[in-house]
């Protein structure tokens, strides 16, 4: 076993040492069955309180073989370090109505976590797609996130599939710490809902050579999020690398200290984005940095909207309260799939202060050539820039995103 201690929230650093573990096999020990019929709940749980009683390190094997799993919450704390080896494929309950609340797989209250095997959790969203529906609510908010971690601290999780979650892949929720590499995200482009890796309220996430093809989001980072890095993931189809959406709810916390880099986004709805609700209520997002950045076809590769309105529901006509600060993007190449490869869309009452853009080549895949639209802003720019900063007319009513 490999026990990981971060030292850095911005860029953690793990360190290995190696210790021997107690191995709790899911089938060997507990009467799993690796038959896709046979309910994985009872033995998991089993295996993980087992575990997680110990005083010296453990191990929970899940081995090779195909289980389904209805539900399980995996709750700490723990006496010692614990893993799970995920080696065979965890499939959900395709039908939506067997979950009554969000959740599918939740780990919550752990401290020195590893969660590893190239396993594959399914979560057998396709029912579930053609039922959310704008209209359909109440139905969304029973729909289960696949893999929820809350409140988890010094965390590695590598090499696992996500596969047709029926609503968010993986949620971050007031986690410190936490590492997620070599993830493999994949469902429909038309899934609704489906976020790749959505966070909230958590510092020192890292999210690190990653393959995300989602139907939303590739990565939403939510309020309270600080010191996060995200470097050499691949995103696309879905809506691009998004933070936000802000300022829909009272007491946001800011979002500060997010560094995006290296990155490639394909066929995406957006690529670097920054979108906030207008009206509603006040908030902060500051010190956010995309770097290195290779686009393709993308339809809006860099955008801050803080007139997002989704279904054209909100307070159109009010500004929104949320301010931006201290923004920059840096060395982004490649093509837009629209005309409008740069939107600022900025707030009126609260305009966007220190944004910078540096060596930018974006050319439109179309006849015409790209162009950028600046509202309430006067970005700082420097290298060479295509398109040519605030340099296209920004209509009385910006076009809505996804």
């Amino acid at each position: 076993m490999t026990v990981y201690t971060c030292t850095n929230p911005s860029v953690t650093e793990v360190r290995a040492s190696k210790v021997e573990s107690d191995a709790f096999d899911v089938v060997a020990k507990f009467g799993a069955k690796a038959d896709g019929k046979t309910d994985l709940s009872k033995p998991f749980l089993d295996a993980w309180k087992e575990a997680c009683a110990s005083v010296t390190p453990s191990t929970v094997v899940i081995p090779k073989g195909t289980y389904l799993l209805s539900k399980v919450n995996l709750e700490g704390p723990c006496k010692a370090p614990i893993e799970i080896n995920v080696q065979g494929t965890i499939e959900a309950p395709a039908d939506p109505s067997a979950f009554k609340d969000p959740n599918w797989v939740r780990f919550y209250s752990i401290e020195n976590f590893k969660m590893f095997g190239g396993g594959i959790f399914d979560g057998k969203g396709s029912i579930a797609y053609e039922k959310n529906t704008c209209e359909n609510r109440e139905f969304r908010a029973k729909l289960p996130v696949s893999i929820r971690f809350d409140f988890v601290t010094n965390a590695l999780i590598q090499d696992i599939t996500s596969k047709d979650s029926k609503l968010f892949h993986i949620n971050v929720f007031a986690c410190k710490n936490i590492t997620l590499e070599r993830l493999k995200i994949e469902a429909p482009d038309e899934s609704p809902n489906t976020d790749g890796i959505h966070m909230g309220k958590s510092e020192g996430v890292n999210i690190i050579a990653s393959d995300i093809k989602t139907g939303d989001d590739c990565i939403s980072i939510g309020d309270g999020t600080k010191n996060m890095v995200v470097k050499e993931v691949t995103c696309g189809p879905g809506h691009g690398i998004s933070i936000g959406s802000l300022g829909k709810f009272q007491n946001e916390e800011p979002v500060e200290g997010i560094k995006v880099s290296n990155c490639t986004i394909t066929n995406t709805s957006n690529g670097a984005r920054i979108k906030t609700w207008p009206g509603e209520h006040g908030g902060a997002v500051s010190e956010i940095h995309f770097e290195d950045i290779t686009m393709n076809n993308v339809s809006s590769p860099i955008l801050i909207d803080q007139q997002y309105c989704p279904w054209n529901k909100c307070k159109k006509n009010e500004e929104s309260k949320v301010k931006l600060s201290n923004i920059s993007f840096k060395n982004i190449r490649g093509t837009s799939a629209l005309p409008e490869a740069i939107k600022f869309i900025c707030s009126g009452s609260s305009p966007c202060q220190n944004v910078e853009l540096a060596d930018i080549d974006i050319k439109h895949n179309g006849a015409e050539p790209a162009t950028s639209q600046c509202l309430n802003v006067k970005p700082i720019t420097s290298g060479k820039l295509n398109p040519i900063p605030c340099s296209g007319p920004v209509p009385k009513t910006p076009s809505a995103t996804a």
